[in-house]
């Protein structure tokens, strides 16, 4: 398991209640993914000399308990699978040396090639270090809140809608 980002909660990023706004959680996690973008050779320098870069295509987010104001917050970022292009990720939000997840982040990101904004494949030395992380990865626990899908049970929909 990899944490990519550590950072204490900033007061402009709690609500009127004390606790961590619901944007707040996934720029912590987008910050995360940055980080997790410097490790696998997209740095600035990556970046530059590939002309890649990630974006993201989807980002499912689940809010498990309140943080309030000071914290300390890092993420736990697991690789779950890659393509050539692509990567399955799942972060969670944890205080320091606890095992609560505070929160949960799946996300589909793309290499794109920056020059065309068009998906490209991973450029050799970043997918060396995109194996290496999914080797790595492989045999960790799959986390609870990755594959859920938002909606109301049929019964309920029906009789509601």
């Amino acid at each position: 398991m990899l944490i990519p980002y550590r950072t204490a909660i900033q007061p402009e990023w709690v609500d009127y209640n004390g606790h961590l706004r619901d944007a707040f959680y996934l720029l912590i996690f987008s910050y995360a993914t940055d980080a997790l973008m410097d490790q696998l050779g997209l740095d600035e320098a990556g970046r530059a000399r590939t002309g890649h870069t990630l974006y993201t295509l989807e980002c499912h987010l689940n809010y498990l308990a309140e943080v309030k104001l000071g914290a300390e917050v890092e993420v736990r970022t697991q690789l779950l699978a890659h393509d050539r292009k692509r990567l399955h990720i799942h972060h969670g939000l944890h205080y320091p040396n606890d095992d609560q997840l505070l929160a949960a982040s799946e996300q589909m990101l793309m290499n794109i090639d920056s020059r065309t904004a068009r998906s490209a494949p991973f450029d050799e030395q970043v997918l060396a270090r995109v194996l290496a992380l999914g080797e790595a990865h492989c045999d960790l626990p799959r986390p609870v809140h990755v594959g859920r899908i938002i909606g109301l049970p049929a019964t309920i929909a029906k009789t509601r809608a």
